[in-house]
């Protein structure tokens, strides 16, 4: 089966005549945006019709110009050395800043309106987009001069989108000096950290150790732009009117803070669990004084697990029908249809992600896949994100902008109904495998994402009186690993590195790009609960409220389910599902 993702139904080539001719129309359109705020906005017409043809010009413009930005960076993403992908990415952030005036100007209009909910009602394309539109009212309280706004969106191109794109670049470009089967080789970093699932521990601390020196080649760089996209968030985020960037990142993710301290609180009281876990993990593999950071992806169990690509996607496709046929006929059109690129190869982004394209209707993957059960439960989260895209297809796509931690929810969701799938159908020998690397992923979400973070409210701290050095970076990720993992982990192998490794420090708009998925783990968990007690009648409020995401904010989500997300029992009783794994991990014959 083709691992490599065909991006045909976007456009066929940068020189072709329907790209160029999409990309020729995006001035066009936005001086169209323009020209009618210029001339509608502040006037004395019909509120209704005003906020009807606004939606309407925008909504033209961004399925356009979602399609070519998002064949530019997908092209981008395969190929950190694209210079052409490179330019049209950035070609295409700058002119969309020109758009900058139009859009805070009409959000300052419509936050002045004083019955905005009852113009709503007069319309029912108004009344379709009442969340959006309630939610660019209310954060219209946090915008700046209409100048200051167009200036800072053109300056982000050459500043924090810059800098993320070069922590890409060089990241992408990273090739690691590793010795492998006695040859001397030089591989690309995708490739040397999945050695981290190798069945070999000689072979795991060794790629461990070549890791780490690699990033000497670029930890100056790298720390540079980790630096200056934080420098910028903390002055736009004071100059906004937020407490902090953490407040900005709570309001962005549509969460009161008194939910993310519940869930906090649960998290911090399961951490003796987990750090029990990984002692038991570090005794089955040899060692004495907790798990050295090499060994925490470590494959346990005698029996291994390994796929091609056919059979993972057999395996994935046919757990997923056990939940639904709409989940397994999607993944099965996502393999069949070539929407996933899953071959490791020089200057390709490491880790996965999934890319929705509403405008289609469809979905692209990007993983790295060399066979281990880990690889198949990477496609299955995404999956699980692209599945949340097919929910939301039949929405405007106004409605598919749904918050960070609700993105984790269907992605959380699909990797447990492999992880639960496979262990039904193993042998006793296989189970342990299984049930490690549930608790393996389980404990990166939990454990290693609270590290990351205490690690960004660290930094954040810091950085408001100066630039952090490279070693002070190191310090404060170890001392957050130290923190969260307790003796769990050995303290003299830890990972100083983390923070150049982590995509998630860096993308610009998205400070705490971490509690998210501990959020989606433990909400996706709750609801896989429900699942188990309710059946098959789940299923349709399960992708009723996937539709919603994009509409609702996260308590009125999960009130669907008549789950409360402001009571910290509700995280202590999905934490104590993967608690209840631990023990049968621990007691495992």
């Amino acid at each position: 089966m083709e691992m490599r993702w065909n991006l045909e139904d976007l456009y066929t080539g940068f020189e072709t005549d329907d790209f160029q001719e999409d990309f020729g129309q995006v001035d066009n359109k936005i001086e169209e945006i323009n020209t009618w705020v210029e001339d509608n906005l502040n006037q004395q017409q019909d509120e209704v019709e005003q906020i009807e043809e606004f939606i309407e010009l925008l909504r033209e413009f961004r399925r356009k110009y979602s399609l070519l930005v998002k064949y530019a960076q997908l092209k981008l993403s395969v190929d950190a050395n694209n210079n052409q992908a490179a330019s049209y990415v950035e070609q295409l952030e700058k002119k969309e800043t020109n758009l900058t005036k139009a859009k805070v100007s009409f959000q300052r209009w419509l936050g002045e309106i004083n019955n905005l909910e009852e113009i709503i009602t007069k319309s029912e394309l108004l009344t379709e987009h009442k969340f959006y539109l309630k939610e660019l009212a209310e954060q219209s309280n946090y915008l700046l001069s209409n100048q200051e706004e167009v200036t800072i969106s053109k300056l982000q191109t050459t500043g924090s989108s810059a800098w993320y794109k070069l922590k890409q670049k060089l990241v992408s470009n990273l090739m690691v000096e590793i010795t492998v089967d006695g040859e001397e080789q030089e591989l690309p970093l995708s490739k040397v950290r999945n050695m981290a699932y190798d069945s070999d521990q000689a072979k795991r601390k060794k790629a461990y150790q070549a890791e780490l020196d690699s990033y000497s080649k670029i930890e100056e760089p790298v720390a540079s732009c980790l630096n200056s996209i934080k420098g910028e968030s903390l002055t736009l985020s004071d100059r906004r009117g937020y407490e902090s960037p953490l407040e900005k990142s709570l309001i962005s993710s549509r969460l009161e803070q008194d939910v993310l301290d519940a869930m906090l609180e649960a998290m911090e009281e399961s951490l003796p669990a987990f750090q029990k876990y990984y002692r038991k993990k570090a005794e089955l593999l040899g060692h004495e004084d907790g798990l050295p950071f090499y060994d925490l992806f470590a494959p346990v169990g005698s029996a291994e697990m390994e796929f091609d690509y056919d059979e993972a996607k057999d395996f994935i496709v046919n757990n997923f029908r056990t939940f639904s046929d709409s989940l397994a006929d999607y993944a099965r059109r996502a393999f069949q249809e070539n929407w996933i690129d899953a071959e490791p190869r020089a200057g390709k982004n490491g880790g996965a992600f999934c890319m929705n394209i509403h405008p289609l209707g469809q979905s692209r993957i990007l993983a790295n896949f060399e066979g281990s059960f880990s690889n198949v439960s990477t496609l299955a989260h995404e999956l699980g994100h692209g599945f949340h895209g097919e929910c939301l297809k039949e929405e405007s796509i106004f409605n598919t902008d749904y918050p960070m931690p609700l993105a984790e929810t269907a992605s959380i969701f699909c990797e447990t109904i492999i992880q639960k799938a496979a262990l039904e159908e193993a042998n006793q020998e296989q189970q342990l495998g299984i049930l490690e690397n549930s608790l393996m992923g389980a404990g990166q979400v939990i454990v290693d994402i609270y590290s990351r973070y205490l690690f960004e409210k660290e930094v954040f701290e810091k950085r408001k009186n100066s630039a952090l050095a490279v070693e002070e970076l190191k310090d404060l990720m170890v001392k957050a690993q130290k923190e969260a993992y307790g003796d769990g982990l050995g303290h003299d192998k830890l990972h100083p590195y983390m923070w150049v490794n982590k995509i998630h420090y860096y993308i610009p708009g998205f400070d705490f790009y971490n509690y998210p998925y501990a959020f989606g783990l433990l909400f996706g968990k709750g609801l896989y609960a429900q699942y188990q007690e309710q059946g098959a009648s789940f299923v349709a409020e399960y992708q009723d409220l996937l539709a919603a995401t994009g509409k609702k904010d996260a308590v009125e989500v999960a009130q669907m389910m008549d789950i409360d997300i402001t009571e910290v029992d509700f995280w202590r009783q999905s934490l104590d599902i993967i608690k209840d794994d631990i023990e049968q991990f621990i007691n495992h014959n």
